[in-house]
């Protein structure tokens, strides 16, 4: 009964051991895709415009859809 119990112990006390989470290298065939800033890509076909590259023509065009959104504008329109 005391060795059930010193190994029952034993195995809870290895479930809340923390491993250490380590960088590693690059393996092989492991791609890394970076995220692009959104004024960089090119606006869809059907949807807003801005400017590729310009961030104030994007910042514009999100103002614009948001002031879009508000219920309170929606009627002025």
């Amino acid at each position: 009964m005391r060795s059930l119990l010193l190994v029952s112990a034993l195995v809870a006390l290895a479930g809340c051991m923390e491993v250490e989470q380590t960088i590693t290298e690059k393996q092989v065939g492991q791609t890394v895709k970076r995220d692009t800033m959104p004024w960089n890509n090119e606006p869809l076909a059907n949807g807003p415009k801005w400017t590729k590259g310009d961030r104030n023509s994007w910042e514009e065009q999100i103002k614009t859809r948001q002031l879009a959104q508000n219920e309170r504008s929606r009627g002025r329109i």
